[in-house]
């Protein structure tokens, strides 16, 4: 999900760059549509198998005592995170699934507001959030992104898959839309507290007169709900989320993508700044899941290869 640093949405789910575009390519598996209403902490077997694990050793001790990594999640963001047939599934569970194989640990996914992801692991709700999260600074140094002001410690990401905001509308009517200057004057949906909502305002502030109205939802579900129903002009979501949505809404009969993919940027795992053993582990596992194919099975699985990277880093957003 792209989504901001405001406190999947006040951590929002995307991400600001130069504009940059990836292809939409293969095609989207049909697996179901995401329910933000239920809480699942069960993503599937994630076949912990504790200290025979090859990386079971670089956890830190509270981590090796539970044998759990807690993930706070925005579970209705198909295909990245949602639910179907009462279990967490999507591209986020299946990586945290191959991390956990890793590990020797259970990633155990914990539903939640994209927005109360942050404060989830100051509190210690969660030890990481991993969401569709888009790696930016802000996010690294905890700034709210419109005010420039600090909400908490930040945290540090790493990174696991690479995307860009697509936008998408209601099929055949694609009202000349091609860039996002073409938004001045309609009326767009988006997620709350997303990295997509940060660009529409920033993209409403060089509008003018030509007003850019701007909806936003708590989930990105809602918001394809409204342009479905002829309540907006175009939606703005990642590209794993327009594209899945494109593919699967209506058997394919409801939207279309317009224009090429925003700003794409890194999506990373979230975890909170004084736990840098766990996070060098996680990074760690994200290599062997690369270096063995596993990484790339899975994005095969979903539908979005396009978005694949060749290397894990961390903090490697802008």
């Amino acid at each position: 999900m792209t989504a901001s640093t405001t406190p999947r949405p006040a951590a929002a789910r995307s991400r600001l760059a130069a504009v940059g575009a990836i292809a939409v390519a293969g095609a989207l598996l049909l697996t179901g549509c995401g329910d933000q209403t239920k809480k699942h902490s069960d993503n599937g077997d994630s076949s912990a198998t504790g200290s025979s694990a090859p990386l079971f050793d670089k956890l830190p001790q509270s981590i090796k005592d539970s044998k759990v990594i807690k993930v706070g999640s925005d579970i209705a963001y198909p295909p990245v995170e949602f639910i179907k047939d009462g279990k967490t599934v999507g591209m986020d569970p299946d990586i945290a699934d191959a991390l956990g194989q890793e590990l020797g640990v259970k990633f155990q996914f914990n539903n939640s507001k994209f927005d109360a992801l942050m404060a989830g692991l100051r509190s210690n709700r969660y030890d990481i959030a991993m969401s569709a999260m888009t790696d930016t600074k802000d996010r690294q140094n905890g700034v709210d992104p419109e005010k420039k002001t600090k909400v908490g410690d930040g945290v540090d990401f790493v990174d696991y898959f690479q995307a860009g905001v697509s936008m998408y509308v209601p099929k055949g009517k694609t009202q000349g839309i091609k860039s996002l200057d073409d938004l001045c004057g309609k009326k767009i949906v988006v997620q709350r507290g997303t990295t997509s909502e940060d660009m529409a305002k920033k993209q409403a502030d060089k509008c003018g007169d030509k007003k850019l109205d701007i909806e936003a939802f708590d989930t990105d579900v809602l918001a394809q709900t409204r342009l479905r129903s002829g309540g907006a002009d175009v939606g703005l979501s990642d590209f794993p989320v327009a594209a899945y949505a494109v593919k699967t809404s209506g058997g394919g009969n409801d939207f279309e993508l317009v224009g090429d993919q925003v700003e794409a940027a890194p999506y990373g795992m979230a975890v909170p700044k004084n736990q840098s053993q766990l996070r060098d582990a996680i990074k760690a596992a994200m290599d062997r899941i690369i270096a063995s194919h596993k990484y790339e099975q899975i994005l095969d699985k979903w539908g979005v290869k396009a978005g694949a990277i060749t290397e894990s880093k961390i903090n490697g957003g802008s």
